[in-house]
């Protein structure tokens, strides 16, 4: 009783789930920062609709980091929230970028490195954390929303990208 949504059907290896789970939730709260640096920083004459963009993305991305952080709760673990040791433990890179292309192009490698990773745990998690996995399942399809949604921003704006107006803030 104790456990909670723990029951004796759950199958998966509990610990080991927390740990990637953790994983998981650094790996959001490093997307959350890199697009809000990346919004904050979008300077030019066109990166008012590329700025909205990151300001949703890392709006989504936070309200990833808070499901995994409540599903690792439920699983009777603790979500690691600690900034010491954060980019260790996620699976996407913290990178500024000085212009808006450097900017998409980071995001849209960070979304593949998730992509990749959510998949993979996907398929490890199989039917022994059905839960879990929905979650990650849920998560992923907006991951892969948002490298669409930069792909299309990087086919729009990516070429001549000075003579856009595109620039960092200094």
């Amino acid at each position: 009783m104790e456990q909670g949504a723990v029951t004796a059907g759950y199958k998966a290896d509990r610990p080991q789930v927390i740990s990637v789970l953790n994983e998981v939730l650094a790996t959001e709260i490093v997307c959350v920062l890199r697009y809000k640096r990346h919004y904050f920083m979008a300077r030019g004459i066109n990166a008012q609709p590329i700025a909205q963009e990151f300001l949703q993305h890392a709006n989504e991305e936070q309200g990833h980091a808070d499901q995994a952080a409540q599903r690792i709760v439920q699983l009777g673990g603790e979500p690691n929230l600690n900034p010491e040791g954060l980019a260790q433990r996620s699976h996407a890179q913290y990178v500024e970028g000085e212009t808006i292309l450097d900017m998409l192009k980071e995001d849209l490698v960070a979304e593949r490195i998730a992509i990749e990773s959510y998949s993979e745990i996907i398929r490890w998690l199989g039917n022994d954390d059905p839960s879990s996995r929905a979650m990650l399942e849920g998560i992923l399809r907006v991951e892969e929303e948002h490298a669409d949604d930069l792909v299309t921003l990087l086919s729009r704006y990516g070429t001549g990208e000075r003579g856009l107006g595109f620039e960092a803030a200094a």
